[in-house]
């Protein structure tokens, strides 16, 4: 299992990958691997405001849909146009290509919320 220890985790199942008030977001290596083979992402949040924990958008897998969380408050500043034609690469690069969202973080105190790596592989098994 691919957990890259320079990132922080939620569980729901995302990655946060802070850089300065920037923070990138997309769905774990578990995650992907669980939802299996996905076929279809959706995020139409862009240029909006959300609050922690609210939905961001959805994920959808041969077997099942599943909203993305926000694990941040904050702007939603960019959305991965990669993903919308070819929302595989979720599956091949989940930390990479694969990313999600980038937001504009509003309560920088709420990354200290966040798991770690170790925590996060705990929390998985």
């Amino acid at each position: 299992m691919n957990i890259p220890a320079d990132l922080k985790y939620t569980k729901d199942h995302e990655w946060v990958k802070i850089d300065g008030e920037i923070a990138t977001i997309g769905v774990t290596d578990f995650a992907q691997g669980e939802l299996g083979d996905i076929v279809y992402v959706e995020i139409e949040t862009e240029g909006e405001t959300l609050d922690q924990e609210e939905v961001f958008g959805s994920i959808e897998a041969v077997k099942t849909v599943s909203d993305l969380f926000m694990p941040l408050s904050g702007e939603v500043t960019e959305i991965n146009e990669e993903i919308e034609s070819n929302p595989e690469v979720v599956n091949s690069d989940p930390y990479g290509a694969g990313w999600m969202i980038k937001i504009k973080i509003s309560d920088a105190s709420q990354v200290d919320g966040l798991l770690s790596a170790t925590d996060y592989g705990d929390l998985i098994g």
